[in-house]
C-alpha cells in the first residue's frame, strides 16, 4: 500500500514538473557518476553497478524524447579510467561492447531516429570495443532525429591540447595561415565534435565538479550545471526533470538580465543623443534668427546641461 501511494505521488509530481517546463535544452551532457559506490552499498561488485547504470542510460533516452531534447552526450569512459585495475576494466569493456551492439540493433533506437557517435581517443580502447563503436555508428548512420554521443577514452584537456598541436603543426608546415586560426579552425580539429554546444550538464553522485568534460562545448557556451546526490543507477525521471527545470530557471534569469542590460544601454544612448540634439537646437536658435523657434525652445527648455553661460558661449 505504501509503495503504491509513493508511486502515485511521484507520478503526480512528474506531471507537475512536465507542466512547468517552458524551456528545454537542446543538448544535454551527463556525467554518470556513482556506479561503483552504488554497487558497494548494495553489496555487489563494481561491474554490477555499471550494468545497473546502463539500465538508467536506456531510460534516459526515453526521458529526453519525452521533453524534446535533441542531443545527448554521455561521459561513459574517461582517460583517467584507464588507471583502474584490469579486474574492473575488462568487465567494463565487455559491457561497453555488448551495450553498443545491443543498442545499435534495438528497434526502438531506429524508431526514434537515434544516431550513435563516439567521441574521444577511440584508438586507445581494446579492439573489440572499437569494433563495436564502428558497428553502432554504421548501423545508425542514417538516423537523424536524435544524436547520442558516447564519450569514450575522453579527456577535455587532451582534446584541446591535441587540437592546438594540430593547429601549430599546420601553421609550421605552411598549410594554415595564422590569421585564419579562428573558432571554426579549432572546432574542426576536436574529436568528431558534437553537433551543438552544450546547454546543460548533469552530474550525479554528489560531487560538484565537471571533471574535464567538454570544456570547449560546455564552458565556452556557459552551460547550466545541475549537481544531484543520487548515484547514476538510482537517477530517476524526477531528478532529470528537476535538472530541466533548473536549466529553464537559469535561462529565464539570463533573459531578464539581458533585457535589463539592453534597456539600460538604450536609455544611455538616448540620453546622449538627446543632450546632443538639445545642444544643436541651441546653436541653431542663435545662428538662424529667421526661423520659428517654438519647436526648438520646447526641446531646449528642459535641458539641464544648457545654462546661461553655455548660451552666451554659443553667441
Amino acid at each position: 500500500m505504501l509503495n503504491r501511494l509513493r508511486g502515485a505521488v511521484e507520478r503526480a509530481y512528474l506531471r507537475h514538473l512536465h507542466r512547468r517546463v517552458e524551456r528545454v535544452p537542446t543538448h544535454v551532457a551527463v556525467i554518470q557518476d556513482g556506479n561503483r559506490r552504488y554497487a558497494r552499498e548494495q553489496g555487489d561488485a563494481p561491474p554490477d553497478g555499471h550494468r545497473a547504470g546502463a539500465n538508467t542510460t536506456e531510460r534516459l533516452l526515453d526521458w529526453c524524447a519525452d521533453v524534446g531534447v535533441e542531443e545527448l552526450t554521455l561521459y561513459a569512459f574517461s582517460t583517467e579510467n584507464f588507471e583502474r585495475p584490469d579486474t574492473e576494466l575488462e568487465p567494463l569493456f565487455d559491457l561497453l561492447e555488448a551495450k553498443l551492439r545491443e543498442f545499435a540493433d534495438a528497434d526502438r533506437v531506429h524508431d526514434q531516429g537515434v544516431r550513435v557517435r563516439a567521441i574521444g581517443d577511440i584508438g586507445r580502447l581494446p579492439n573489440r570495443v572499437r569494433d563495436a563503436v564502428t558497428y553502432a555508428e554504421r548501423r545508425t548512420a542514417d538516423n537523424d532525429r536524435f544524436t547520442l554521443n558516447v564519450a569514450l577514452a575522453y579527456g577535455g584537456r587532451t582534446e584541446l591540447l591535441d587540437a592546438a598541436r594540430e593547429v601549430v603543426r599546420e601553421v609550421a608546415d605552411g598549410d594554415l595561415d595564422p590569421a585564419a586560426v579562428d573558432v571554426e579552425a579549432v572546432e574542426s580539429r576536436l574529436y568528431d565534435r558534437p553537433v551543438r554546444d552544450v546547454d546543460l550538464i548533469i552530474r550525479t553522485g554528489g560531487d560538484e565538479r565537471t571533471s574535464n568534460f567538454l570544456p570547449w562545448h560546455a564552458n565556452g557556451n556557459e552551460a547550466a550545471v545541475y549537481f544531484c546526490a543520487p548515484y547514476w543507477p538510482a537517477f530517476s525521471e524526477v531528478d532529470f526533470m528537476r535538472a530541466i527545470r533548473t536549466y529553464g530557471a537559469r535561462e529565464e534569469t539570463w533573459r531578464r538580465a539581458r533585457t535589463e542590460r539592453a534597456a539600460a544601454l538604450v536609455r544611455a544612448v538616448a540620453e546622449v543623443e538627446l543632450a546632443e540634439a538639445r545642444r544643436v537646437a541651441t546653436r541653431l536658435r542663435h545662428r538662424l534668427p529667421g526661423i520659428d523657434h517654438t519647436a526648438l525652445d520646447e526641446v531646449v527648455s528642459n535641458d539641464p546641461d544648457i545654462d546661461a553661460s553655455s548660451e552666451s558661449t554659443e553667441r
